[in-house]
């Protein structure tokens, strides 16, 4: 285990080669997608409450988001969302096309997959619009408040962030998919409850954050603080 760890700034980061970058982006990248095509067509119901099976595994992906921005600094995380967003989308397309080809004779599982994989246009509209504006929201704030904190209080960071960053995923995922399908009243209370449930997760899962984080920043040396990053979603940085 490194000895020590060095701070760096943002722009310095997004230039350094990390040993176990690509490995978190890919277990990123993964989590996203399998929680959104095997959790998002089920609904469940425990304790007397009902939600988006997905929503148990969903939250790991943001986790994971905040390890990113935290011990890779934010044009790293940034890289990440584009790379969720491009999967997301392929997804997309893949499901419809998929979905799209006449079944051959004697197979009788179309309805099934209609069923799982048949997304409305507007769903997958929502949950991709959705993920790309929370990861930021959540992947900004956090930034931000550790330079605020000048690095202390994690569990502030990743609670703070997340409450930022899902509720602007819940504010266009809901009513994107479902206003005019459901009554409003609905769209409030289904968006509201998952949103907390989805900062309560994050608040549970804090010890967890601690350890990951602790385990990479030990591992990589560093510790990126995000001064002098351009924070636009957009923005390129040459990196080695």
């Amino acid at each position: 285990m490194t000895g020590t760890i060095q701070s760096i700034d943002g722009v310095s980061g997004a230039r350094r080669h990390f040993r176990y970058f690509d490995y978190v982006m890919a277990a990123f990248v993964a989590i996203l997608l399998l929680s959104n095509l095997i959790g998002a067509a089920k609904l469940a119901t425990v304790g007397g409450f009902t939600f988006g099976a997905g929503i148990l595994f969903f939250p790991l992906s943001y986790v994971i988001g905040d390890v990113l921005t935290e011990v890779y600094g934010y044009a790293n995380a940034r890289r990440c969302v584009w790379m969720g967003f491009g999967a997301l989308i392929f997804m997309a397309f893949m499901s419809y096309v998929v979905v799209a080809m006449p079944p051959a004779e004697g197979w009788d599982g179309q309805a099934a997959y209609e069923s799982v994989f048949g997304s409305t246009w507007r769903i997958v509209a929502a949950s991709v619009l959705a993920f790309w504006a929370g990861e930021f929201v959540n992947s900004f704030v956090l930034a931000k408040m550790k330079i605020i904190t000048q690095g202390k209080h994690l569990w502030a960071r990743t609670i703070g962030s997340t409450v930022f960053g899902q509720g602007v995923d819940s504010l266009i995922f809901y009513p994107v998919a479902f206003l005019g399908i459901w009554t409003p009243q609905q769209v409030l209370t289904v968006m509201v409850t998952n949103w907390l449930l989805k900062v309560l997760w994050e608040a549970l899962l804090t010890p967890v954050t601690y350890a990951v984080v602790g385990w990479f920043k030990h591992r990589e040396g560093v510790d990126v603080y995000d001064t002098g990053t351009d924070f636009s979603p957009f923005a390129k940085t040459e990196a080695v």
